[in-house]
């Protein structure tokens, strides 16, 4: 259900980006504390992490040993994240695969700044030869931080205008992605996708993306946030472990929805009746 209250308040987000070890959680998840605790010291209340970091992407590793592999409700392993969270008051959503009662998912667990397991987002796209190995997420899912609705996406969910809309139609004020894109034509198709989603819903949009190889995929990193306007505000480099913060300026929100009030606007066209005609 659409909601027009915008935040009171600047939210400052971090966008993380880094080269995941393929299957060691516990190596991964010491990499997630300390960019947590580098995302803090900026100031920020958010921080986002790439697509399946704790785990490396690793699809036929994690299929092979997902007790060792994937993470688990409740997994020890991810003691070091809890406690940097906590510590320094910070939300993060962190990419993994997740493991439960036999199914696989890609997974986006939001941690949030006590320490505590606040939500799970399971990607509800699959690419490709995902579908072999993991099961498709059947929800959307909206975070809600110091007045801030964030509509949670995973890498391919990004390529469809639908899915941001859907979180714009739930009262999202950011759409944020933890993804892999690939060096060749992934940086093109975030750099096509991520402003799209913004300026067609007067969003801010956030990404997170790897460095390095995992995998198989050689990543092209430009993790990044833009804004409303579909204008970039800030870009990590392609290649190197990088956080990069933003704010989320809700006077800025406030502009780009009155200059462009297309949520308020929006109808229903596809079920509304079509003329057609035969030449």
């Amino acid at each position: 259900m659409r909601s027009d209250q915008l935040p009171s308040q600047v939210l400052r987000v971090a966008a993380a980006q880094a080269c995941p070890v393929g299957g060691d959680v516990e190596a991964n998840a010491a990499v997630v504390a300390d960019m947590v605790r580098e995302a803090a010291a900026s100031g920020a209340r958010v921080v986002v992490f790439p697509e399946k970091f704790l785990t490396g992407y690793e699809p036929g590793l994690i299929a092979a040993e997902p007790e060792r592999c994937a993470v688990q409700v409740d997994d020890g392993r991810l003691d070091p994240v809890r406690e940097a969270c906590r510590d320094g008051e910070v939300v993060g959503v962190v990419g993994a695969a997740v493991h439960e009662a036999g199914e696989l998912y890609v997974s986006a667990l939001v941690v949030d700044d006590e320490g505590r397991l606040a939500g799970r987002y399971d990607k509800q796209t699959l690419f490709a030869g995902e579908r072999e190995v993991y099961r498709q997420g059947e929800a959307g899912c909206t975070v809600e931080v110091d007045g801030w609705r964030l509509g949670i996406g995973v890498c391919y969910d990004s390529g469809f205008p639908e899915h941001a809309r859907a979180a714009a139609l739930d009262g999202c004020h950011a759409y944020v992605v933890g993804a892999l894109f690939g060096v060749g034509n992934g940086y093109h198709e975030s750099r096509m996708w991520f402003p799209a989603r913004a300026f067609d819903n007067t969003v801010y949009t956030v990404l997170a993306n790897h460095v390095g190889v995992t995998g198989g995929w050689h990543t092209c990193g430009g993790s990044g946030v833009w804004g409303p306007d579909g204008r970039l505000v800030v870009e990590a480099g392609p290649d190197k472990r990088e956080v990069v913060v933003a704010d989320l300026d809700p006077a800025v929100l406030r502009a780009a929805r009155e200059a462009r009030p297309v949520l308020r606007d929006l109808h229903d066209t596809g079920s509304a009746p079509r003329l057609r005609y035969r030449g």
